[in-house]
């Protein structure tokens, strides 16, 4: 089977961060992930205009290029997470998971009895095709492929010990825009309200032996501080912004050189 990198990296205690997908397409995405240091693909179909054939595409492409697919799907299209996980993802990022109940909704939609009630037939791409057998596969998936469940209200963040005790659950990963939006500081992403919010769902994740993530924290000062406080599984940002800052640095070099 092959291996879930980003979830390696979490095993050994280290960073492990994501390239995020909006608008790539096509078989390249995980190799230029890997090449520019990327441990994982967050391929949008929250907020990119991704299909599932699209998001399928990249994943397959993407496990044998060292950069781990991972999907993040809408919470009411769950569906849509467990068509990629058969097509060759290696994870899921459900956002707006605000109460353990939700959770453990996550978690029967991706888990393998007995854990969850994912169902088996689709075609299984992470063993090239050739699977062991049933057992075996469905337990190995259970251990591989990695569900982050994102904080993105106040009550979420109240309800983070409840969350993180859900088993099957890996990561609580901040969507840190839309939390500060929903407490009334919209992109206050320092807000000590906000880093008091990460000190919880640190304690929380401690406790209950998962990773917490961060999403939505570019800031270097701040993305620092955070990481000082646990966060290990993070969103380095998407392609569109990676795109532009690198043509607009270029673009800026070459019209000097016109004296």
């Amino acid at each position: 089977m092959v291996k879930n990198l980003a979830k390696q990296r979490l095993l050994e205690g280290k960073l492990s961060i994501g390239f995020g997908v909006h608008h790539l397409r096509g078989s390249a995405v995980g190799a230029l992930g890997a090449a520019t240091g990327f441990d994982w693909l967050f391929i949008d179909m929250e907020h990119g205009a991704m299909s599932v054939d699209a998001a399928s595409q990249i994943c397959m492409a993407a496990l044998n290029q060292g950069c781990t697919p991972i999907v993040r799907c809408c919470k009411d299209a769950l569906f849509e997470g467990t068509r990629c996980l058969d097509n060759g993802a290696m994870g899921v990022v459900v956002p707006h998971v605000d109460t353990a109940e939700e959770a453990k909704e996550v978690v029967k939609a991706f888990r393998f009895p007995p854990l969850g009630m994912r169902s088996w037939g689709g075609p299984p791409v992470l063993y090239g095709f050739a699977p062991p057998d049933v057992a075996t596969a469905q337990k190995e998936s259970n251990e591989e492929v990695l569900i982050a469940c994102m904080l993105e209200t106040e009550e979420a963040v109240e309800n983070c010990e409840a969350i993180a005790a859900v088993e099957g659950v890996d990561v609580l990963k901040f969507g840190t825009s839309d939390l500060t939006a929903t407490m009334g500081i919209p992109g206050q992403i320092g807000h000590p309200r906000v880093r008091a919010a990460y000190e919880k769902v640190a304690a929380a994740c401690k406790k209950h032996g998962k990773v917490m993530g961060m999403g939505g924290v570019y800031d270097e000062v701040v993305a620092k501080d955070y990481v000082a406080l646990g966060a290990r599984f993070i969103l380095g940002g998407s392609d569109h912004a990676f795109v532009m800052a690198g043509a607009s640095a270029r673009a800026k070099f070459l019209r000097t050189l016109a004296g």
